[in-house]
């Protein structure tokens, strides 16, 4: 049993149809349908390649080929930046955050790293709604990249203050520019509207985590198996699908 709606296997299943339609190659060993299910299992369930292939009666590389080419057809309607940003009201904020998609890698892999987390991964980029909604997702950058850093190489910082937006972010963003608000060091020895303020950024803040606990409900970005260059496309192919509110 497989927990997403049958309403979003269908709505893979389509664009997977279209796909074969564009490449003239109406005839697999599945159809849409079950290859819809098959990359939705992998990503929900994160099995391997051979136990997927299994479930569904063939071979590991054939539901490898499945996976990938399912998830080049989702991964390019992912929006860009300038895009996601689009159609923001004046006095809008928005909430810019990072999370690390861990990955199975060796001691050696240095840049992969992350020492805030300690744990070797990917490092991921979201600009969300006030709500926690998910308007962008970054491609992944090596684990020991700094948030600040990260979100410098992706244009959030230079593309936010043009639309003149207010950003909420957490510590790892401070001297980010004018536009991007940071708590305050030291709360503990800060004087009360400083306090004040600090509690009142956490509370706005705090709904950006829904963008993550969205995206990691896909249980392959728990502990991604695959290479850290599929990581970005994985990532962007799960903002694609529909909104659905699925169990931990």
């Amino acid at each position: 049993m497989l927990d997403v709606p049958h309403e979003l296997v269908e709505h893979v299943s389509w664009l997977i149809h279209a796909r074969r339609q564009e490449l003239k190659s109406p005839w697999r060993r599945l159809g849409c349908f079950k290859q819809a299910l098959l990359v939705l299992a992998h990503l929900r369930k994160n099995e391997t390649f051979a136990q997927v292939g299994a479930g569904f009666g063939v071979p590991e590389a054939t539901a490898w080929r499945y996976v990938h080419e399912t998830l080049e057809v989702l991964a390019a309607w992912a929006p860009g930046l300038r895009e996601a940003l689009v159609g923001l009201g004046e006095g809008d904020f928005l909430i810019v955050d990072g999370t690390l998609v861990p990955t199975d890698r060796i001691a050696a892999d240095e840049p992969y790293y992350s020492q805030k987390h300690k744990r070797h991964g990917m490092n991921v980029q979201v600009v969300a709604r006030p709500d926690g909604t998910p308007l962008w997702f970054s491609r992944a950058l090596p684990g020991r990249t700094h948030d600040l850093t990260a979100a410098r190489a992706h244009g959030i910082v230079q593309a936010c203050p043009t639309r003149e937006t207010l950003i909420l972010a957490d510590r790892a963003y401070h001297g980010a520019g004018a536009t991007v608000r940071t708590p305050y060091h030291r709360h503990r020895e800060l004087p009360d509207h400083y306090q004040r303020f600090n509690r009142v950024h956490a509370r706005l803040r705090a709904p950006g985590e829904r963008a993550f606990a969205r995206l990691k409900s896909w249980h392959t970005l728990r502990q991604a198996r695959c290479s850290t260059n599929h990581i970005s496309r994985i990532v962007q192919a799960v903002h694609t699908l529909p909104t659905c509110d699925y169990p931990e």
